[in-house]
């Protein structure tokens, strides 16, 4: 008589029909070596920036107990969103971090748990007590998922998958249900610093340790107000999130693509078009990006990165589109960037641009930015 599927693997079937490409299973010990971690860094700065970021949180996080009465075990989850790109926008087009690509994950992971939940009952063979987390809550995704065999740590901080790479979204359900717990991974990245070497801003500043202020991911979406200028060449063409301490990694290379359609990037998101994206209303930003995690960056975000890449890319063709936003937007931080950019790009018109705005009664700091730019400018040639 042939035996019985365990209660786990029938389990991670369920996790696998609801549309997960991994699922792990770990106890709800804390996580001690990792809050350890994580309070270390909040204490020396390398966190700053995030004010949400605390050490009570920290605690908080590592501890699942404290965020499920009766806890007995988490289920780490993870979906793959290593999509391609083929498209080819033309015009002076950015780049968007990978996960951005398609719809928001936090509704598309949230409606998957929300099947897988629902499941476990039929399958345990009473009600159960769960609660989710996506990466919008006190929980430690990365700690549960290398603890539950789901992947290892990479240098850079992300969870290495064998079959996916780092390119999947994690995602943890507690639960009161006792599980024999997955063994973690025996693997780790080895000799290879890859990631830390080709990091432009040097933000991982030791293997597994991360400054989130030089990160441009950081940069790009939760800083708010404007960029430091000596920052403001890191950013490149990014406008939203970095990948390249992925794109570089060897396991990644490797890493199984997606055909999820929720992740697929929808047009003019992959590589937007720079000109367009200074164009936006608050609307019109709110429209085009409603389901997107692009949304995050909000639309003066947006359009700061856009004049950003726009002055490190250094095409001429923008200066018209910097000039209107250096003379007609509504907010300085704005118009002193697009200063900036002017003046990487350098060139007769760009210096006719900022020259028109030096007078103009504008806040002491747009002037500033004015100033430099032309100072900049004036030794620069056109850029090609």
């Amino acid at each position: 008589m042939d035996s019985q599927p365990s209660l786990e693997s029938r389990i991670k079937k369920l996790g696998l029909s609801c549309g997960f490409d991994l699922v792990g299973i770990t106890s709800a010990d804390p996580f001690e070596r990792d809050e350890r971690a994580a309070v270390e860094r909040v204490r020396s700065g390398l966190m700053d920036g995030l004010p949400w970021y605390t050490e009570d949180r920290v605690r908080k996080a590592n501890r699942p107990r404290e965020l499920l009465e009766g806890a007995q075990s988490v289920v780490s989850l993870a979906v793959s969103y290593n999509a391609r790109d083929g498209s080819n926008n033309g015009g002076i087009t950015g780049k968007v971090a990978r996960y951005a690509w398609g719809t928001d994950y936090h509704r598309v992971i949230k409606r998957r748990l929300r099947s897988f939940v629902d499941g476990l009952p039929a399958i345990v063979g009473r009600e159960v007590r769960t609660r989710v987390f996506v990466d919008d809550g006190p929980m430690n995704d990365r700690a549960a998922a290398e603890r539950a065999g789901v992947g290892w740590f990479g240098k850079n901080t992300n969870v290495l998958t064998s079959t996916h790479g780092s390119w999947v979204f994690l995602s943890q359900v507690i639960t009161d249900i006792p599980l024999r717990p997955d063994a973690p991974l025996r693997k780790t990245c080895g000799a290879c610093t890859s990631c830390i070497a080709d990091c432009p801003t040097g933000a991982i500043v030791a293997p597994y340790v991360v400054d989130n202020r030089r990160c441009i991911s950081y940069l790009t979406i939760e800083h708010r107000g404007g960029i430091p200028a000596d920052k403001r060449p890191w950013i490149g063409s990014w406008v939203f999130g970095c990948d390249i301490c992925q794109d570089v990694c060897p396991v990644n290379r490797k890493a199984v693509a997606t055909l999820d359609p929720e992740f697929s990037p929808g047009r003019d998101v992959a590589a937007p078009d720079l000109l367009a994206l200074l164009e936006l209303t608050d609307e019109e930003f709110a429209e085009r990006f409603r389901y997107s995690p692009i949304k995050r960056a909000k639309r003066i975000g947006l359009q700061r990165n856009a004049v950003v890449a726009l002055g490190n890319i250094g095409d001429p063709a923008a200066v018209p589109a910097l000039e209107r936003v250096l003379l007609g937007a509504a907010e300085p931080m704005l118009r002193g960037h697009a200063a900036w950019a002017l003046g990487r790009i350098g060139g007769r018109a760009a210096q006719e641009a900022l020259s028109g705005a030096l007078g103009a009664g504008d806040d002491t700091q747009v002037e500033d930015e004015v100033r430099a730019a032309l100072a900049e400018a004036a030794g620069s040639p056109v850029a090609g």
